[in-house]
């Protein structure tokens, strides 16, 4: 087992539970993202260099981090910034039933559309 899956096992109730549940969409929404260990966290990555997303628990809540958030339209205005973060936005969930897989699944598409589809840097 790898360390990215040995903090999942390890993180306290209902943090875990959260935090599978999270990865199993991740893992739905992008099959080819890697999970890795970075920054004592688990990490998705697209490609060899490109990070995704990443999960953590805090004391009250999981987190489910977007490097790229600020690039996402937020349609369902459940992403935040927190924390005086400029381009990442995070979904925050006190509990399993705080979760809405519809809203979830639908971001992490339009985060795999950004890496598929790269904007034009020139103009």
């Amino acid at each position: 087992m790898n360390p990215a899956e040995q903090y999942l096992l390890r993180a306290p109730e209902p943090y875990r539970e959260m935090m599978w549940h999270l990865k199993s969409l991740i893992e739905y929404a992008a099959p080819e993202a890697q999970l890795k260990y970075k920054w004592h966290l688990p990490f998705y990555y697209v490609g060899e260099k490109s990070m995704f997303c990443f999960l953590n628990f805090r004391k009250n809540f999981v987190d489910l981090g977007i490097p790229k958030g600020i690039e996402l339209t937020n349609s369902h205005g459940k992403l935040i910034a927190g924390e005086g973060r400029k381009s990442l936005r995070s979904f925050r969930f006190e509990n399993l039933t705080d979760i809405d897989d519809v809203v979830v699944l639908s971001t992490l598409t339009e985060l795999l559309n950004l890496y598929q589809n790269p904007k034009d840097k020139r103009s």
